[in-house]
């Protein structure tokens, strides 16, 4: 196993087990070394300090291990076989109403740069860093093993995440075209083939239930609907009308698909591929019955991440305060907003204080009624509390 030496006192982050070696603290590399390989880090006087993966660019090595351990098979059975415990902890791998959710989240895991989603006897891979890539099909002849004859397929989905290795997506294990999965009871189409990230966002899955909750007898607008989640949910809680927004037809598509495949036939729901502001600002001169609807009270904004970078914190919170001062200037008196965030880089202050900041511009009168997270399938490493990157609000607007 190649070596790497930091620079003299670049190992405190290290001995409090954060999982990231920044290209900076890096003194010495050893020759010949490739991405995507293994290597030992060592501090300035030779002594070690972790395994990881090394890769070129402003993070330069993933951490594995802070233990001089081999990367072997029983390294892997090891990581995933503890991942799938926090989820039978968690009640998830033996839930009938529930056959989808994360098995291996990343850092949180202790598998920086991994991510497997399950849906059903399905397995979805997706890799983050060329070492994850390199060793996918260690992993998962490894995961097939500790799933122990519950998958019927594992497929690779990197394409998306590591454009620049030309990585082809594909079953690594077996075959399957079932792509029904399901959610508290809930059925929806998982298209890991040519969807967003995995196929659905599992992540939202305790925070769609609580719009199921609150939705009866409201008219519910879900922005940025994807697949149509919220929109399915609020549907089974009882809400009057639900509307879904999203700016690409293809989820318009899917999200018509799921609510279908929930509700056959229910004329409560419609859906409108436009761009998000666009239909804010002109609600009152859409199609069909959004004529008599003014104002909705229950408004989902669940927009992709406004930013991948710190470099563009600012202008990703400028959005959002723009955004979440349209929803308030649309949303009923005694309306619901469920807003979130997914951007890592923006904490919970920070969207708070965009929120906030929405809400003054607005002039409305809001009460925050719940503050939302991930859930337990998308663990947060306590060392690594840049994982915390889903947050999300509910408000009660007068």
């Amino acid at each position: 196993m190649k070596q790497i030496s930091l620079k003299r006192g670049k190992e405190e982050s290290l001995l409090r087990f954060h999982p990231w070696i920044f290209s900076g603290a890096i003194h010495h590399t050893d020759s010949g070394l490739e991405e995507g390989d293994t290597v030992r880090v060592v501090n300035s006087d030779g002594r070690f300090i972790a395994v990881g993966h090394w890769q070129q660019g402003s993070i330069a090595v993933r951490v594995l291990s802070f233990s001089d351990v081999a990367i072997d098979d029983a390294f892997w059975q090891q990581r995933l076989g503890s991942a799938i415990a926090m989820r039978k902890a968690a009640g998830l791998t033996d839930n009938s109403e529930t056959t989808a959710y994360r098995l291996v989240h990343g850092e949180g895991d202790m598998l920086p740069g991994l991510i497997i989603d399950i849906y059903g006897r399905n397995a979805v891979m997706q890799a983050h860093s060329i070492g994850m890539h390199k060793n996918r099909l260690q992993i998962a002849r490894q995961l097939e093993t500790v799933m122990n004859g519950q998958l019927d397929s594992i497929y690779y989905k990197s394409e998306t995440t590591l454009p620049f290795l030309d990585s082809e997506n594909g079953f690594l294990v077996g075959h399957s075209d079932e792509n029904i999965a399901m959610e508290n009871g809930l059925r929806f189409y998982v298209d890991w083939l040519h969807g967003q990230k995995t196929g659905f966002f599992v992540d939202q899955r305790e925070n769609r239930a609580l719009v199921e909750k609150y939705a009866r007898g409201r008219s519910v607008l879900n922005m940025f609907c994807y697949t149509g989640g919220f929109s399915f949910y609020a549907m089974r809680g009882g809400a009057t009308l639900v509307h879904s927004v999203d700016s690409s037809e293809k989820a318009i598509e899917l999200t018509k698909r799921n609510v279908e495949l929930n509700f056959p036939g229910d004329k409560r729901h419609e859906a409108f591929c436009e761009d998000a502001f666009r239909f804010l600002d002109n609600i009152q001169s859409q199609p069909s019955n959004l004529k008599s609807q003014l104002k909705y009270n229950l408004i989902i904004l669940d927009p992709p991440a406004f930013a991948k970078h710190r470099a563009s914190l600012h202008n990703a919170l400028k959005g959002y305060i723009r955004l979440n001062a349209k929803a308030f200037e649309k949303i009923a008196p005694g309306g619901l907003l469920f807003t979130f965030s997914c951007s890592q880089v923006v904490t919970k202050e920070h969207f708070r204080n965009a929120v906030f900041t929405a809400a003054a511009q607005a002039r409305r009168n809001v009460r925050i009624l719940h503050q939302l997270h991930q859930p337990a399938d998308h663990p947060i490493n306590i060392y690594h509390p840049e994982g915390e990157y889903l947050k999300g609000l509910v408000l009660y607007v007068e």
